[in-house]
């Protein structure tokens, strides 16, 4: 077997375990009646949270004590045991979030935020 068609067959294999992992979790988000929620809807872009917060400081923002619902698909998140940061991308551009444990519904976190993530490309070898 020459080293493409060996570099070939580990993308294959790689492929399947991928599927194979998605699926496992598709399966367990089912269990758990989450799989593919759409009534979700937005209030607000990240382009206009920046028009409207990004030159305000820290404790004018927490007297505002607004909530928004923001929409799009997570392109990073890191993990920092009760809370995590997650940068989020939709039709405005990006916006970073900030997620705590405690100011979710008990369960939530843990049981369902820490399963979801950004999607992983893989690149197909040459």
């Amino acid at each position: 077997m020459s080293e493409q068609q060996a570099q070939g067959a580990d993308a294959a294999i790689d492929l399947n375990n991928e599927l194979k992992t998605r699926r496992e979790k598709l399966a367990a988000l089912r269990e758990q009646g989450v799989a593919f929620p759409n009534d979700f809807r937005r209030d607000h872009t990240s382009d206009q949270l920046h028009a409207d917060f990004d030159g305000k400081e820290n404790e004018e923002l927490e007297a505002l004590n607004v909530e928004v619902a923001v929409a799009g698909r997570m392109m990073t998140r890191r993990i920092m045991g009760k809370a995590s940061f997650v940068t989020l991308q939709d039709v405005g551009g990006r916006i970073q979030l900030y997620v705590a444990r405690d100011d979710l519904a008990e369960g939530v976190y843990n049981d369902q935020f820490k399963k979801w993530g950004p999607r992983r490309h893989h690149r197909r070898p040459r």
